[in-house]
């Protein structure tokens, strides 16, 4: 790994990694709530975009930092075009789309069931990545934990079942693209940073075309909604990325994806107590069996002898995750 991708032990320790672990966990669990409130002034192709290009401009700024220059080759850009729509313009699109009609909490816990698509495609995708008993097992309480979620019950009474299919659909980009980004850069020599720009760029680009087909001109830019989108934007997507390629090179990719479980306890803490939005039992409860069932599919036995610290993640990695197996996705 060449030494622009990764920081000195002295530069670590200026911010201990916990720290920047729960500030982390903050941003990506406060997205929700930006999203929440851009999309009550703009329309949700203006949120995407303003999101991708305040992302954009904040990795771009640590590329010029750091000389990092932009990868090489037709095919990688083709690649990187199709990873940029399914890990950031669909999703980031969907999740917009899906708070028009449902609260930012609900929205937050249908992202954690991205581990659990994750596992089920990982299943046919991916051919050296066999099930156990653990992981099945994981599947299937994550899934009793959605319907608990949705109050399958009361025969999703009050629920709307487009917007929740949005945020659900949006939770299964994530692992489709990884899957993808798997397949066609894992051997990449361009470095993490490199890679993230550009598939970020492209993202932004996507979004530059779609929005004036669909969306007018805003006839207002109120403040709060135009801070929520930049911070969606600098903190939520930019330095988000930074950091947590930060932590899987420091601690691993096993400790740094663990702020899997922290993201839907902050959006629904910050959908209920800033937004005012309601919480049945129903909905804590199944993100508990959610997070469960994701944390059994993330589960992989230990071999004998086999060291505690995981690897850093190969430089193929756009997303700045470990690829071999299905992580957190980033809001």
């Amino acid at each position: 790994m060449s030494s622009s991708g990764t920081s000195s032990p002295v530069a670590r320790r200026v911010l201990d990694w916990r720290l920047r672990f729960g500030f982390l966990s903050l941003v990506w669990g406060f997205s929700f709530l930006f999203m929440k409130v851009g999309t009550e002034s703009f329309a949700p192709f203006q949120v995407t975009l303003g999101r991708l290009a305040f992302g954009t401009a904040v990795v771009a700024a640590a590329m010029a930092v750091k000389r990092e220059r932009l990868p090489r080759g037709a095919w990688t850009w083709v690649h990187l075009t199709v990873a940029g729509f399914l890990l950031n313009a669909l999703p980031f699109s969907l999740f917009a789309f899906s708070e028009l009609t449902i609260p930012s909490s609900l929205a937050g816990i249908c992202n954690a069931t991205s581990p659990l698509w994750g596992m089920a495609l990982s299943l046919v995708a991916l051919s050296e990545d066999r099930p156990t008993r653990r992981r099945v097992a994981g599947l299937g309480i994550g899934f009793l934990g959605v319907l608990t979620v949705l109050g399958v019950w009361q025969g999703f009474d009050g629920l709307d079942a487009t917007g929740t299919a949005l945020a659900l659909l949006a939770s299964l980009s994530y692992p489709v693209g990884w899957i993808y980004v798997r397949r066609t850069l894992a051997g990449s020599s361009h470095s993490h940073l490199s890679l993230t720009g550009a598939q970020l760029g492209l993202a932004t680009l996507q979004l530059a075309f779609v929005t004036p087909l669909f969306t007018s001109v805003p006839t207002s830019f109120p403040v709060l909604p135009l801070l929520s989108v930049a911070a969606l934007g600098v903190l939520g997507t930019g330095l988000a990325f930074l950091i947590q390629y930060e932590l899987v090179a420091e601690v691993g990719p096993t400790t740094a994806q663990m702020v899997t479980y922290f993201t839907p306890v902050i959006a629904t803490a910050a959908g209920v107590a800033l937004l005012g939005e309601s919480l049945s039992w129903s909905t804590p409860v199944g993100a508990v069996v959610v997070l469960a069932g994701a944390a059994l599919t993330q589960s992989r036995p230990r071999a004998a002898g086999s060291p505690t610290v995981a690897p850093v993640p190969d430089r193929g990695d756009t997303g700045l995750r470990e690829r071999p197996r299905t992580t957190a996705s980033q809001t």
